[in-house]
């Protein structure tokens, strides 16, 4: 696949500097505007700060794109003819020269095409509540049985089945990590209920987990759950009602598939008038300073 990518990305890439993968979908699908393209700012002057260039990715005109600029992200944030791009969606946008946000399966393969080993999201996608009856299970999911980049994130998006996607994982064989925590996180909250699989404390540790996995010829992604800062979490139990009243308003509407995640999370906005969008946004920060910092230990020979 022919990727744009730019000369920031290119060069650093080439010379082994530390480069971090950002996902589109949560700047046109998952918050409104305009904090979802001052978040998309925000977030790439913290990977510079940290010292590593961000490489947000999109489908711009047709062209997988790998670092996008001020207009670009402006466009993704205010353009509601932007497409949400899943692995299946990028032929047809590619084909037909549209505009497409990556979720967390597409950027994790755009990211890997363009030799980027790091990607920072707010949260995982994941088998979602009924999906026995649904069939509904995000492409994320086998994506990172596939592809070999490492997921910063706060874990699984509080609105799936957090118990029945930490069993997919296992089955697919991808490591899950806890950063710095024995709990998995959920999100907008530092608990699940559930344990984290493994633990990990550092920076460095992800880097070498990350190394060991694809030296001995695994291939496939790492996720690394960064809990949600303590002072901008909302706690589970309240959370959780929410959560039930946004899934109740969603059935009644008979909304499905890849418009659910979407719904959900503006709704949810405007139960808590705000307050997730406010952690949301703090939480994909926290996540961007991790996820440069294990970028740079990444490039460390």
């Amino acid at each position: 696949m022919n990727l744009t990518v730019t000369d920031e990305v290119r060069d650093a890439l080439a010379s082994g500097q530390p480069v971090v993968a950002l996902e589109s979908t949560i700047i046109s699908h998952g918050m409104p505007y305009p904090q979802n393209v001052e978040m998309a700012r925000t977030v790439e002057g913290i990977v510079r700060e940290a010292g590593a260039v961000p490489a947000t990715i999109a489908v711009l005109r047709g062209r997988p794109t790998i670092g996008l600029s001020a207009d670009d992200l402006e466009l993704l944030a205010s353009d509601d003819s932007v497409i949400k791009v899943s692995i299946r969606d990028l032929p047809y946008v590619v084909s037909q020269g549209l505009h497409g946000a990556t979720t967390v399966a597409s950027t994790m393969r755009l990211a890997a095409l363009a030799g980027i080993g790091v990607f920072v999201t707010g949260g995982l996608g994941g088998v979602h509540r009924g999906a026995e009856t649904t069939y509904d299970v995000s492409a994320d999911l086998t994506e990172l049985s596939t592809t070999s980049v490492a997921v910063v994130c706060a874990g699984v998006k509080s609105i799936l089945d957090i118990g029945l996607t930490l069993e997919k994982l296992e089955t697919l064989g991808v490591p899950v990590v806890g950063y710095g925590t024995d709990d998995f996180p959920s999100f907008f909250s530092r608990w699940s209920g559930f344990a984290a699989p493994m633990r990990l404390d550092s920076p460095a540790d992800v880097a070498a987990l990350m190394r060991a996995k694809w030296d001995l010829g695994l291939a496939g992604g790492v996720v690394v759950a960064n809990p949600i800062p303590e002072e901008s979490e909302i706690p589970a139990e309240e959370i959780g009602v929410i959560i039930d009243r946004a899934l109740a308003d969603m059935d009644a509407l008979g909304i499905r598939g890849k418009d659910a995640t979407p719904y959900l999370l503006g709704r949810i906005v405007e139960i808590t008038e705000g307050g997730s969008l406010t952690a949301n946004i703090a939480l994909v920060e926290h996540n961007a300073r991790l996820g440069a910092a294990i970028a740079t230990a990444y490039a460390r020979p």
